[in-house]
């Protein structure tokens, strides 16, 4: 179990370090676009739907990473003083009832927008550019996929904390 556990943890880390790299590129993205419009009074067509896929591209793979580190936000009022215990049944109870659904309701979906997306050659039509919808839908998918299984490991070292007293 502790190698599954560990490969898992191993993508969430791979996949939030390369994707960070994003950023850079993303940047770069709105720089042009800034000195495009502002310096040489030309705006482009593609940077406004490139920001916004690089955008959601860092969001969507950054997910399991965020989620393994702990480092999503979460109101901290009561959680904080938990007990390690405690802090694990809070886990456990609110995965049971809410991620899990979500994230089922939410690949169901995204599968859904990802098949129809690439069966009928969609395109996003925000701009005049029109790229194909289909690559990012796919990330999209991608991204929750890693978030649900990053969210089994948490959850199987939560009821290993409940269960045997330890973590694995």
């Amino acid at each position: 179990m502790r190698v599954v556990l560990g490969v898992i943890d191993s993508i969430s880390e791979w996949t939030g370090k390369v994707t960070s790299w994003l950023v850079a590129a993303l940047v770069l993205v709105f720089l042009y676009e800034v000195i495009m419009r502002y310096a040489f009074n030309s705006p482009t067509t593609w940077a406004y739907e490139t920001s916004v896929m690089l955008g959601g591209t860092v969001y969507v793979l950054g997910w399991a990473f965020v989620h393994r580190h702990h480092a999503h936000v979460r109101v901290d009022v009561f959680y904080a003083g938990f007990s390690p215990r405690g802090k694990a049944i809070t886990d456990v109870v609110c995965t049971l009832l809410f991620l899990f659904p979500l994230l089922v309701i939410l690949l169901d979906v995204s599968a859904s927008f990802t098949w129809h997306a690439w069966v009928k050659k969609e395109r996003l039509i925000e701009t005049y550019w029109m790229p194909p919808a289909a690559p990012f839908r796919t990330v999209v998918m991608i991204g929750l996929s890693l978030l649900a299984l990053q969210s089994v490991a948490q959850f199987i070292r939560d009821l290993s904390l409940l269960i045997r007293k330890k973590t694995l």
